[in-house]
């Protein structure tokens, strides 16, 4: 009796089993907070000697997160601090160094808080756009790998690979989308430093790192336009996502309604990653404190490319 007993404890024990891990891993953060990682004032004047996009802000809060600046030339405990606090980071475009610059400086560290942590299951995801994708392959390979192209404000369909089509960030864009992303010029591009796909095939740490989601070609040199990490929330695009919707001052940016949807599709799985992750402020209070809601966004878009931007 004792043992009909046990086993039957045992077999109701098992049914429930995978109910329990099944809702554990489906939990959601609700309230996802993600850091963007500020960046030199190429002229700085008082109050004004870093800054961040407006457009960044708005890509996040657009899909339902909230944003907090992370400030250049902080201390490893403050960053540790932050890192704790918050759910996810974005390294911005821009133009300051990818070897030696407070930008830099921090997007290190962050990058190998984001390493241990997912290494011990504590999912932190980290995206780079543009000068953050440039600064991913720097922190990634140790070296840096960047070839000249022409590509400093051009819109560009993508040219998938093989990879896109199982990838975590494309799996869930709408069939006409991808296929307008591939056959229409719906990416915009500001750079002239790009990951060639043949530095990218011969170079160890890369290869062993990403997975190429897509590539471009300036008619010369064919580069990498978008990747993800195999085994991490690592994700980068030289393309702006962000600027369809936000910037205005460019007549090479994108505004059709697949452009916008574009952005929108990066910017819900971007934050979706994010929602994976727990961490929070140790209070309200401090939380309220971080937030990029304490400063005002100053209209800049007479004499910059940007149409607002945030100084710090």
């Amino acid at each position: 009796m004792a043992c009909h007993m046990f086993l039957l404890l045992l077999c109701i024990s098992l049914l429930y089993l995978p109910i329990y891990s099944s809702a554990k891993s489906d939990r959601l953060n609700d309230k996802p907070i993600i850091g963007v990682l500020a960046q030199e004032v190429y002229s700085p004047k008082p109050n004004q000697t870093a800054y961040i996009a407006a457009s960044y802000v708005k890509f996040l809060e657009s899909a339902g997160a909230r944003v907090v600046p992370v400030m250049i030339n902080r201390t490893l405990e403050e960053y540790k601090k932050l890192f704790n606090s918050i759910n996810g980071i974005l390294y911005p475009g821009g133009g300051v160094s990818i070897v030696s610059s407070g930008y830099e400086k921090a997007a290190k560290i962050f990058y190998e808080l984001a390493i241990e942590a997912n290494n011990r299951g504590d999912y932190f995801p980290v995206w780079g756009t543009c000068l953050g994708f440039e600064q991913l392959t720097y922190l990634t390979s140790g070296k840096a790998v960047l070839s000249y192209t022409n590509t400093s404000g051009v819109a560009l369909p993508l040219s998938f690979t093989n990879e896109a089509k199982d990838s975590r960030m494309f799996k869930g864009f709408p069939a006409q989308l991808i296929k307008a992303l591939a056959s229409e010029p719906l990416t915009e591009n500001s750079h002239k430093w790009s990951l060639g796909v043949l530095t990218y095939n011969t170079n160890e740490e890369l290869r062993k790192f990403y997975k190429v989601l897509s590539t471009n070609t300036d008619g010369n040199v064919e580069f990498v336009s978008t990747v993800e990490a195999h085994e991490y929330p690592i994700y980068g695009t030289q393309w702006h996502p962000e600027k369809n919707a936000f910037e205005w001052r460019q007549p090479y940016i994108p505004h059709s309604p697949s452009a916008i949807k574009t952005t929108f599709y990066m910017a819900e799985f971007f934050v979706s990653e994010a929602r994976k992750n727990f961490h929070k402020f140790e209070s309200e209070e401090e939380e309220s404190r971080a937030l990029i809601y304490n400063y005002n966004p100053v209209y800049t878009g007479t004499k910059s490319s940007f149409e607002q931007i945030y100084f710090f």
